[in-house]
């Protein structure tokens, strides 16, 4: 019987496992959207939640809690600069994980974390060089 065993070991070590969701924290901070599988996001979510919750105290100890967990010192800053203050009216429920299908590889369950309110960046379509080609291929047709 699995009574009272929360969360997944994710098939690793505790230090791999420990390393493996500080990595998937900070890349979240740095990027605010990252694709995963499904079990290793739903392993970083609280993680993740729980560094927002430090960051929205802001106090001299709840920075040091924050960078000795996350991996680089710009998502430290990030952290208590750009995104706790985002939150600061908020009680919980910082991230968001989609469904996004499988994994073409091995066909595992891939999921987006993402931070709430953080906007889908779409690269803007060259329109111009599409046209010239079309244009070019048709004068070398003719000519």
């Amino acid at each position: 019987m699995r009574h009272l065993k929360s969360g997944s070991k994710l098939g690793r070590n505790p230090w791999h496992r420990r390393a493996t969701l500080r990595n998937l924290v900070t890349n979240l901070f740095e990027r605010e959207r990252i694709t995963t599988t499904v079990t290793r996001a739903k392993a970083a979510r609280p993680i993740a939640e729980r560094m927002i919750t430090l960051g929205k105290r802001d106090t001299l100890q709840s920075r040091r809690q924050a960078a000795a967990f996350l991996m680089t010192p710009e998502a430290t800053q990030k952290l208590f600069r750009d995104i706790a203050p985002r939150f600061a009216d908020r009680a919980g429920g910082y991230t968001r994980i989609v469904q996004a299908g499988f994994r073409v590889g091995d066909g595992a369950k891939v999921a987006i974390l993402e931070l709430i309110g953080s906007e889908l960046k779409k690269k803007e379509k060259k329109e111009k060089a599409r046209k010239e080609q079309t244009e070019d291929k048709e004068a070398s047709a003719k000519g």
